[in-house]
């Protein structure tokens, strides 16, 4: 299906108008509620900080801008990556809520789709409906706009904070950071150029004085050494906030050979590690936060071994392979590396990285998940050994590849998407990163971001499954060769995701550089040559080019029937498409072999296949536009009842076949019932994609015409 039914048998309009809403019927797919964060009123920080060290001046200046009537404020924590601006986000959080009565709510700002997920979460708390919000996943509504628009008019004062916008020119693009009346917006930061914060009040978050830092130990620790052994450790450790937690974490649960604050100093000192390559340095690498914590870790890692846990070392340089994201703890069950980390000692050794603070367990998901620190995970990538990157990576992207579905269902919504996009796309960037990654590993890692991508365009998230799809391109082309059949299928989908978000100028120019591209390297017939001239011909239509999009559907019919036979379900794909051309000569070609398509489909894939609903709905329509409304008119009812069985009233496929139904009837002179259909319609496509959308507007059309001529009747 592409959709051209809506807007032209009726009075034989303009191809834009029928392609458009047939656009809609085909490929809109929408399955359960999308998932953002699991939730924007609690601070997603793993662990609360105890005591805030320190801090009174900072506190002092938040504090005031939680006070009843404040707003139109941005306050910027600025500084070193762990110097603990999230602990002072954190702190006045709490306070807003337990002592100002001002609602907080907290979002991730890292990246651009976890500020995205987060910010619309947002507007869902603040009272946004499911069809704004649906819109504006699609990008077929500015979704900072609603965003702020529900912020505008929150019944409550309200604390915004945007955790770890390290690249602020996530906030700026979208127009994502802005003030309102009614809260204010603090945001943590490793980046201190003014020119990126303009119209905001700039706190600084530097590292604790070398009191403060030593009891930061002490209040971790207690019993382990006098304040001044502590502010002996506290100085090797930079009195970074982050690493003395860690510090203080390992110093807690050391067991069976408990260390002292004296000894922990002592083995800092006697190493060569990170931490004391910052020690004695000065300058830009004594601002690179990775240093500033390696050396814990390290420490960590080998006081594990001592307790018999020398498994923590592969298991942690596995968790180096993906994201700083939560990543689920059902990822790990299938971990298995051998004699190093066999999956028996798996749930041990993660529970030794716990009490050593290398990583923390994110509490309140519905998902349980675990989170370790990006600055750790790329220090740990940076020292892996190269002769281990080649195993780890492949082991990641086999771990990866089995919580990816390999065929997706239409429609179908798994709340694990998410959470695994950036893993996968930091393993590609490892792996491109990696030389001794063998071809076979990089394959491997590549085909877990198409999974992905796949899995998101058929779940309804264009504007997610566009985005990975463009950066996996960016990290798979130089990786595989940009004439490698993975690359070209990740073009593939941006193309498809493109023509799903109504671009289609745009779409129709990438299919067809794809296609180019796929005949040079691959050959005129090969099935994914093929499957371009499909891809390619959809917009083509939409865009009034019908012979070429013609002679494109029928190539690919003609080459799959060779290849796979007449009976495959790719090549009755191909011939239903056929059954979807506008009016004319074409049609009146193929629109006779609508019943024997439709006939096929069912004795090879079954009544209920979606390849088979696809062609009875096509069949439908071309019986329609061929001018027989009362041959179309079983097929239209058929259609209309076995897609809202199987996806739902509101499913974009579900309403254009009720459109369809409805101008069948109007063409019969049941005029009352197809007013009553197209009603149902604009409703739906109203709260899906918003009432300004050009397949609402030519429902609306429709709607006024046939009442019109029930007026007239």
């Amino acid at each position: 299906m592409t959709g051209r039914n809506d807007g032209r048998a009726e009075d034989h309009g303009r191809v834009y108008q029928a392609s458009g809403d047939q656009h809609i019927t085909e490929h809109h797919h929408h399955g359960p509620s999308w998932s953002g964060p699991d939730s924007v009123r609690h601070p997603a920080v793993g662990r609360a900080p105890a005591i805030l060290r320190d801090r009174d001046e900072l506190m002092e200046r938040l504090r005031a801008a939680v006070t009843a009537g404040a707003g139109n404020g941005v306050f910027v924590l600025h500084g070193l990556g762990g110097c603990g601006k999230t602990a002072v986000a954190y702190t006045i959080f709490r306070y807003a809520v337990n002592e100002a009565d001002r609602l907080s709510l907290w979002v991730n700002a890292s990246d651009h789709a976890s500020l995205r997920a987060g910010m619309l979460a947002v507007a869902a708390d603040r009272g946004a409906g499911e069809g704004e919000l649906m819109a504006a996943r699609n990008g077929l509504r500015a979704a900072a706009d609603l965003v702020w628009d529900r912020l505008d008019h929150s019944d409550r004062p309200w604390l915004l904070v945007l955790d770890n916008a390290d690249d602020p020119a996530v906030l700026r693009d979208g127009g994502w950071l802005r003030t309102s009346p009614r809260g204010t917006v603090l945001v943590t930061t490793r980046q201190a150029a003014h020119h990126w914060w303009p119209a905001a009040e700039l706190l600084h978050v530097g590292v604790l004085p070398r009191a403060e830092a030593a009891q930061v130990l002490c209040d971790l620790a207690p019993g382990t050494g006098t304040v001044e052994e502590a502010g002996t450790v506290a100085d090797r450790l930079g009195r970074l906030p982050l690493a003395l937690t860690l510090a203080g974490g390992f110093l807690a649960h050391q067991v069976i050979e408990p260390w002292t604050m004296a000894e922990y100093g002592r083995r800092l000192e006697d190493r060569r590690d990170p931490i004391e390559l910052i020690d004695q340095g000065a300058g830009a690498a004594a601002n690179d936060s990775r240093h500033l914590i390696s050396g814990t870790w390290q420490l960590s890692l080998n006081a594990l071994v001592g307790q018999g846990l020398p498994d923590a070392t592969p298991l942690l340089r596995l968790l180096a392979c993906w994201s700083s994201d939560p990543l689920p703890l059902s990822l790990l069950g299938g971990v298995d590396l051998g004699p190093e980390l066999p999956s028996d000692r798996v749930e041990l050794t993660l529970r030794g990285l716990l009490d050593h603070s290398l990583t923390e367990l994110v509490a309140g998901g519905a998902v349980r998940c675990l989170r370790t620190h990006g600055v750790l995970l790329d220090s740990v990538a940076r020292g892996m050994p190269d002769d281990q990157r080649e195993r780890l990576a492949a082991t990641a992207a086999g771990l990866l590849a089995s919580a990816l579905p390999e065929m997706p269902e239409r429609g179908t919504r798994d709340a694990r998407l998410n959470l695994l996009t950036s893993h996968v796309l930091v393993l590609l960037r490892r792996v491109r990163d990696w030389s001794t990654v063998r071809q076979p590993t990089a394959e491997a890692a590549v085909a877990c971001a198409l999974r992905l991508v796949t899995a998101q365009h058929r779940a309804g998230d264009y504007a997610s499954a566009l985005a990975v799809a463009n950066r996996s391109v960016e990290l798979a082309g130089p990786l595989l060769g940009e004439d490698h059949l993975l690359v070209l299928r990740l073009r593939q989908r941006v193309g498809k995701s493109v023509d799903r978000l109504g671009r289609l100028a745009e779409a129709a120019d990438l299919h067809r550089r794809v296609l180019a591209d796929l005949e040079r390297a691959h050959g005129a017939d090969s099935p994914d040559t093929l499957t371009s001239c499909l891809h390619l011909s959809r917009p083509l239509t939409w865009l009034g080019d019908t012979a070429e999009a013609v002679a494109l559907m029928r190539r690919a019919a003609r080459g799959r029937t060779a290849q796979l036979g007449p009976w495959h379900p790719l090549t009755l794909e191909a011939r239903a498409c056929l059954l979807e051309l506008p009016p004319g000569a074409e049609l009146e070609e193929e629109a006779p072999g609508g019943p024997g398509v439709v006939a096929a489909c069912r004795r090879a894939l079954g009544p209920d296949h979606p390849i088979t609903l696809s062609a009875e709905l096509n069949c439908a329509l071309a019986l329609f536009n061929t001018g027989e409304p009362a041959e179309a008119l079983p097929l239209a009812r058929r259609a209309l009842a076995a897609h809202e069985l199987r996806y739902g009233a509101e499913y974009p496929i579900t309403m254009a076949s009720r459109s369809l139904l409805g101008s069948v009837l109007a063409a019969l002179g049941e005029l009352s019932e197809a007013v009553e259909q197209i009603e149902t319609v604009i409703e739906g496509r109203e709260r899906v994609l918003g009432p300004s959308h050009p397949w609402t507007l030519v429902a609306r059309e429709k709607l006024a015409t046939y009442q019109g001529l029930r007026g007239n009747a």
